[in-house]
Protein backbone atom coordinates (compact mmCIF):
# COMPACT_ATOMS: atom_id res chain seq x y z
CA UNK A 1 0.00 0.00 0.00
CA UNK A 2 1.60 3.02 -1.14
CA UNK A 3 1.66 6.73 1.07
CA UNK A 4 -1.24 8.33 -0.78
CA UNK A 5 -3.21 5.34 -0.08
CA UNK A 6 -2.32 5.11 3.51
CA UNK A 7 -3.27 8.58 3.91
CA UNK A 8 -6.44 8.86 1.92
CA UNK A 9 -7.69 5.68 4.08
CA UNK A 10 -6.79 7.42 7.09
CA UNK A 11 -8.28 10.37 6.13
CA UNK A 12 -11.58 8.43 5.31
CA UNK A 13 -11.90 6.88 8.47
CA UNK A 14 -11.40 9.93 10.53
CA UNK A 15 -14.26 11.48 8.42
CA UNK A 16 -16.35 8.40 9.68
CA UNK A 17 -15.75 9.06 12.97
CA UNK A 18 -16.71 12.31 12.84
CA UNK A 19 -19.78 11.51 10.75
CA UNK A 20 -20.31 8.53 13.34
CA UNK A 21 -20.01 10.72 16.46
CA UNK A 22 -22.24 13.67 14.91
CA UNK A 23 -24.91 10.93 13.48
CA UNK A 24 -25.28 10.05 17.30
CA UNK A 25 -25.27 13.43 18.63
CA UNK A 26 -27.94 14.59 15.85
CA UNK A 27 -30.00 11.64 16.24
CA UNK A 28 -30.21 12.29 20.26
CA UNK A 29 -30.92 16.03 20.11
CA UNK A 30 -33.68 15.10 17.47
CA UNK A 31 -35.75 12.89 20.41
CA UNK A 32 -35.20 15.90 22.61
CA UNK A 33 -36.54 18.08 19.99
CA UNK A 34 -39.24 15.33 19.56
CA UNK A 35 -40.00 15.70 23.45
CA UNK A 36 -39.66 18.92 23.63
CA UNK A 37 -42.53 19.79 21.29
CA UNK A 38 -44.72 17.11 22.68
CA UNK A 39 -44.49 19.05 26.13
CA UNK A 40 -44.55 22.82 24.47
CA UNK A 41 -47.73 21.93 22.47
CA UNK A 42 -49.30 19.10 24.01
CA UNK A 43 -48.71 19.21 27.25
CA UNK A 44 -48.54 22.88 27.27
CA UNK A 45 -46.82 24.18 30.39
CA UNK A 46 -46.61 27.73 31.91
CA UNK A 47 -43.85 30.09 31.06
CA UNK A 48 -41.73 29.16 33.54
CA UNK A 49 -41.42 25.27 31.93
CA UNK A 50 -41.31 26.89 28.73
CA UNK A 51 -38.14 29.45 29.73
CA UNK A 52 -36.22 25.80 30.68
CA UNK A 53 -37.04 23.72 26.97
CA UNK A 54 -36.73 27.37 24.69
CA UNK A 55 -32.58 26.34 23.93
CA UNK A 56 -33.21 23.13 22.33
CA UNK A 57 -34.59 24.19 18.89
CA UNK A 58 -31.81 26.15 18.43
CA UNK A 59 -29.18 23.84 19.59
CA UNK A 60 -30.56 21.11 17.24
CA UNK A 61 -30.36 23.37 14.02
CA UNK A 62 -26.34 24.31 15.04
CA UNK A 63 -25.69 20.62 15.81
CA UNK A 64 -27.49 19.29 12.51
CA UNK A 65 -25.52 22.10 10.90
CA UNK A 66 -22.27 20.27 11.71
CA UNK A 67 -23.60 17.10 11.08
CA UNK A 68 -24.17 18.33 7.25
CA UNK A 69 -20.79 19.29 7.66
CA UNK A 70 -19.66 16.07 8.29
CA UNK A 71 -21.93 14.24 5.47
CA UNK A 72 -20.58 16.49 3.11
CA UNK A 73 -16.93 15.78 4.30
CA UNK A 74 -17.46 11.64 4.49
CA UNK A 75 -19.46 12.10 1.20
CA UNK A 76 -16.08 13.51 -0.75
CA UNK A 77 -14.37 11.37 0.65
CA UNK A 78 -16.26 8.10 -0.56
CA UNK A 79 -17.12 9.50 -3.73
CA UNK A 80 -20.67 8.41 -3.56
CA UNK A 81 -23.45 9.85 -5.92
CA UNK A 82 -26.19 12.38 -5.28
CA UNK A 83 -28.73 10.12 -3.88
CA UNK A 84 -26.63 9.12 -1.13
CA UNK A 85 -26.05 12.21 -0.33
CA UNK A 86 -29.71 13.50 -0.13
CA UNK A 87 -30.02 9.90 2.05
CA UNK A 88 -27.88 11.12 4.63
CA UNK A 89 -29.19 14.72 5.04
CA UNK A 90 -32.33 13.28 5.02
CA UNK A 91 -31.39 11.17 8.20
CA UNK A 92 -31.05 14.00 10.24
CA UNK A 93 -34.33 15.45 10.09
CA UNK A 94 -36.48 12.41 10.44
CA UNK A 95 -36.50 10.14 14.77
CA UNK A 96 -34.18 7.26 14.77
CA UNK A 97 -33.25 7.37 10.79
CA UNK A 98 -30.00 8.73 12.13
CA UNK A 99 -29.05 5.78 13.76
CA UNK A 100 -29.92 3.40 11.30
CA UNK A 101 -28.32 4.99 8.72
CA UNK A 102 -25.21 5.63 10.85
CA UNK A 103 -25.09 2.04 11.14
CA UNK A 104 -25.26 1.08 7.80
CA UNK A 105 -22.67 4.06 6.77
CA UNK A 106 -20.30 2.51 9.10
CA UNK A 107 -20.30 -0.87 7.70
CA UNK A 108 -20.29 0.04 4.48
CA UNK A 109 -16.83 2.24 4.56
CA UNK A 110 -15.67 0.27 7.20
CA UNK A 111 -15.61 -2.79 4.64
CA UNK A 112 -14.63 -0.82 1.86
CA UNK A 113 -11.84 0.71 3.42
CA UNK A 114 -10.75 -3.10 4.73
CA UNK A 115 -11.23 -4.16 0.69
CA UNK A 116 -13.73 -6.12 1.02
CA UNK A 117 -17.48 -5.61 -0.67
CA UNK A 118 -19.86 -4.18 1.63
CA UNK A 119 -21.75 -7.47 1.11
CA UNK A 120 -19.58 -9.44 2.49
CA UNK A 121 -20.14 -7.66 6.35
CA UNK A 122 -23.66 -7.12 6.35
CA UNK A 123 -25.67 -10.16 8.00
CA UNK A 124 -26.08 -13.76 6.86
CA UNK A 125 -29.45 -14.53 6.17
CA UNK A 126 -30.25 -17.74 8.32
CA UNK A 127 -31.40 -20.87 7.44
CA UNK A 128 -35.66 -19.90 7.44
CA UNK A 129 -34.28 -17.50 4.99
CA UNK A 130 -33.19 -20.03 2.37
Amino acid sequence: MTNDTRTTADKTAASLQRYRVMAWITGVFLLILCVEMIVKYVIQPGPDVLRWIEWIPYAHGWIYVLYLVTVVDLWGKVRWGFGRLAALVFAGVVPVLSFVVEAKVHREVTARLAGRPAAQTARQPGPSAR
